[in-house]
């Protein structure tokens, strides 16, 4: 070989090196083209094996049917005052008669999220054993319960949205006295008191304290006492807990529309159709509260002092945080719109195999 080389002239040493690169690289882009051709095939027969799985369960009269696993499902949305929480709900109710569910306000004795004891056993019975309602969608302004503490060995799927405090607290402030667009002719509590929210803040008033900011953490706490006692540390940690352990999503109300996007595509035996009736829809998102007057910088400011805020707004960031996180991982933009991601796994190696 070495006498060879000494007998080459070197112009036609550098062409065999260059053909032999030549033919490495084309060995390598034909190895890979089979890899992919494999690949494949291999997801060509997973699809095969899964489709003749799925047609010999629907001869045996084993895939679920009306009134199978899909009608056990129930809803749970605790929702939170002033969080867009009508609006959305709206949209189940529009929903219900075409997708074939059935929708329940859970109305509790002035708006008490807290329920007795004995209450949260007759509720817990009532949307685990109540085959009639079933498929059911759950809601009203009651705080998180445990299923699992009551024996219950299928949960409810738990659903919520949330707001920046602020901003939520300023919503509830004018709507307390100017109510909104959705039933105008309602009197509200505090009806007749002009006062503007920067007022009410300047004046060091009890409907815009820093202790009105303490309701979403309890919400998603629960129903132990110490989720009620404002400024609890112990509170938050369980919020987040609950968050991210016991609810399927949350999302934010200033994100509604990819909140709405995602849960049609998680949830489509309720949501089925909810992302083009919340763009088009007359009614679903129509709730507005009346007279509302943006917080000054000044009043924003004095809000952010007080350690309650500081609590709730981490919170809220926290939310926020896992919310875009999910959907980071499911929804897309292209060209302005939003669109959902296409189903990202599949099945191999079925066995036994099919005769």
């Amino acid at each position: 070989m070495a006498l060879w080389r000494m007998m080459m002239p070197p112009k036609y040493q550098l062409l065999a090196l260059l053909a032999f690169a030549v033919a490495m690289v084309f060995l390598e882009n034909q190895i890979q083209k089979l890899e992919e051709s494999r690949g494949k095939l291999e997801r060509a027969i997973a699809r095969h094996e899964v489709r003749e799985v799925d047609e010999r369960h629907v001869q045996e009269g084993v895939r679920a049917a009306p009134g199978g696993e899909e009608d056990d499902i129930v809803v749970i949305y605790n929702r939170v005052p002033k969080t867009a929480s009508t609006s959305f709900t709206n949209i189940a109710y529009d929903l219900c008669s075409r997708n074939h569910y059935h929708v329940l306000h859970i109305n509790t004795t002035k708006n008490n999220p807290v329920m007795s004891l004995q209450d949260q056993v007759r509720f817990v019975k009532n949307v685990t054993s109540w085959k009639e309602m079933k498929p059911a969608f759950y809601h009203g302004h009651v705080s998180f319960l445990d299923f699992t503490k009551f024996g219950v060995a299928k949960k409810p799927i738990y659903i919520n949205i949330i707001r920046d405090p602020i901003e939520r607290l300023v919503s509830y402030y004018y709507f307390l006295r100017f109510g909104d667009d959705y039933r105008p002719g309602l009197r509200r509590r505090k009806q007749g008191d002009k006062k503007t929210f920067d007022e009410c803040v300047a004046a060091g008033g009890s409907d815009c304290a820093p202790e009105k900011l303490w309701l979403q953490i309890p919400f998603f706490c629960g129903h132990y006492s110490e989720c009620w006692n404002i400024g609890s540390h112990w509170a938050l940690e369980q919020a987040k807990y609950n968050l991210v352990n016991e609810y399927m999503l949350v999302g934010v109300t200033e994100e509604l529309e990819d909140f709405v996007m995602m849960l049609e595509a998680t949830l489509p035996r309720f949501f089925k159709g909810a992302t083009e009736l919340y763009r088009t829809g007359k009614k679903s998102h129509l709730r507005k509260t009346s007279e509302k007057k943006p917080p000054t910088k000044e009043s924003i400011a004095r809000l952010q002092q007080s350690a309650i805020w500081k609590m709730e707004n981490e919170f809220y960031e926290f939310a926020l945080e896992q919310f875009q996180f999910a959907r980071a991982h499911a929804v897309r933009e292209k060209d302005g719109e939003l669109y959902l991601l296409a189903q990202n796994f599949f099945y191999e190696k079925i066995y036994p195999k099919t005769t």
